[in-house]
């Protein structure tokens, strides 16, 4: 027990400077740009979920809560909201940076999301063939959770994001380490890695968790080789950070919301089972 506890706080540990630079990265960006990338997509019209699915696997702060808000005011279409969720990336990408994983891995992940999240967004828009009037005067974009910290400016929001995540990698590593001091490395695998199913149904409900520890967990499994690529796209593409719970609170149709939920979570497990058996 102390071997495991030592190994946690020193891989956790080592991983906060890489940490607090990404988020301080993310952070400009979003203040820098925030306003304008949103300009954006309410203007691109047809191309709504293509720009979506670019912007969505850039972490910003309150980015799907935004297109939950901007959906339910009827500003942009299911196809654009659905291309913003599959593609958002919530604490994926910082993780990944601290954790150092190669470039590849990051593109990688980056643009399975991004394709999958516009080329299913695009579909949903065609399929339904409605066009969404601009009701945008009454529509705010909002920080809508705890986790979010727009307000506070670059470097108060990048420390509490830093804080947070940290806090969430503490506990996972913690319980992986557990598990794999007395389970075994090989048999962990095993237990997710032969259950190419199971796997990514297992994995999309995780990522349907309204907050970031779904994203945690499911990367850092990924990374310590405990979940399969298609397992670990499931979760990810299920995981819209507060997105979906900041749709159930704005959008009244709640009927709707269900099936949002549904096609959300059908279309990631879908996915991660393709992959899988690619």
């Amino acid at each position: 027990m102390p071997d495991v506890i030592l190994d946690t706080l020193t891989d956790t540990l080592k991983l906060i400077p890489f940490l607090f630079l990404a988020y301080l990265a993310m952070e400009y960006l979003e203040h820098r740009t925030g306003e304008k990338a949103w300009n954006m997509v309410r203007r691109a019209g047809r191309l709504g979920p293509v720009l979506g699915g670019l912007l969505g696997i850039v972490p910003q702060c309150g980015f799907s809560a935004a297109a939950a808000n901007l959906y339910a005011g009827r500003v942009v279409s299911l196809g654009t909201l659905m291309a913003i969720y599959l593609s958002t990336s919530d604490e994926m990408l910082p993780i990944l940076i601290s954790e150092q994983a190669s470039l590849g891995t990051i593109i990688e992940l980056l643009s399975v999301k991004a394709a999958i999240g516009m080329a299913m967004g695009l579909c949903i828009d065609i399929l339904l063939r409605k066009r969404t009037a601009d009701e945008g005067e009454h529509i705010h974009h909002i920080c809508e959770h705890d986790h979010c910290h727009c307000e506070k400016g670059v470097l108060r929001s990048a420390v509490s994001h830093t804080a947070q995540i940290s806090l969430f990698i503490l506990l996972v590593t913690f319980a992986l380490n557990l598990v794999l001091h007395f389970v075994g490395e090989d048999a962990l695998g095993e237990l997710v890695l032969s259950r190419p199913v199971l796997g990514p149904v297992l994995s999309g409900l995780v990522g349907l968790i309204p907050n970031c520890a779904g994203s945690v967990v499911i990367t850092q499994m990924y990374l310590e080789g405990a979940m399969s690529f298609g397992s670990a796209m499931a979760g990810l593409l299920t995981g819209t950070g507060v997105g979906v719970l900041v749709l159930f609170r704005v959008n009244r149709r709640r009927e709707e919301n269900l099936k949002i939920l549904g096609m959300l979570y059908v279309i990631g497990v879908a996915a991660g089972i393709l992959i899988g058996l690619i």
